[in-house]
């Protein structure tokens, strides 16, 4: 592990953001804490590799914290809450969010689920680039252009549509799409990859080519070529 990784830990329980902070610095990680949704904003920056973010904040919770980032970072978020229900795991994904752990949590837990995300967060190595009529999918760059326009995708949608792309017509399971894009080490289920595939449908325009992202119901996706 990279002991230069620098996490961002947001909870206004000042106690369980010093228990956080005491067992990720002993894995190495350094740690900068905010107490409110408005400190986060404004400790977020460049050098944060990952956060760990609370939904029941002051001033401003998570959910708007989360929305902030995403629009200027595309660091890896772990969520934070006291809410298990599936509409809050499912919002935080719908959002922009990698992962949730709900309160109360075993502190050991947590260090794995930061390993865990920091390890799958590492970009794909491969200059390859895919070219389908209309689309471009440029992995050394970490780009997807739709008839000459630049779409704006975090790291993780563009490996899913370059995955699916690369295996034209092959149906892929939501497990086998974990394992490949999220690692075996992932500790999630199969709804990330539904709206993982759901946030791509929104931004890739398949109008008049040849190509689609579809769904085979019962089954999986896969990146259909006509």
């Amino acid at each position: 592990m990279d002991a230069t990784n620098k996490l961002l830990l947001v909870d206004d329980d000042r106690n369980i953001c010093e228990l956080i902070k005491m067992y990720l610095e002993k894995e190495g990680y350094t740690c900068v804490q905010a107490y409110n949704g408005r400190e986060a904003i404004e400790k977020m920056d460049q050098s944060i590799e990952l956060v760990v973010l609370d939904i029941m904040l002051p001033l401003m919770n998570g959910w708007d914290v989360l929305k902030e980032i995403r629009k200027h970072y595309d660091t890896p978020v772990i969520m934070l809450t006291a809410k298990g229900e599936t509409f809050d795991k499912v919002l935080g994904l719908e959002l922009g969010a990698d992962d949730y752990i709900v309160k109360p949590f075993e502190p050991k837990e947590l260090v794995a689920r930061v390993k865990a995300v920091l390890r799958r967060y590492k970009p794909v190595e491969t200059s390859k680039t895919i070219e389908y009529e209309g689309i471009t999918i440029d992995m050394e760059k970490y780009q997807v252009i739709i008839r000459g326009r630049t779409i704006e995708m975090p790291p993780k949608e563009i490996e899913l549509l370059y995955f699916l792309a690369s295996n034209p017509n092959k149906v892929y399971t939501r497990e086998q799409l974990l394992n490949e894009i999220w690692g075996y080490d992932f500790i999630g289920d199969s709804r990330t990859v539904d709206v993982h595939v759901k946030r791509v449908r929104e931004k890739i325009d398949t109008e008049n080519v040849n190509w689609s992202l579809k769904t085979v119901w019962g089954v999986g996706y896969k990146f259909e070529v006509k």
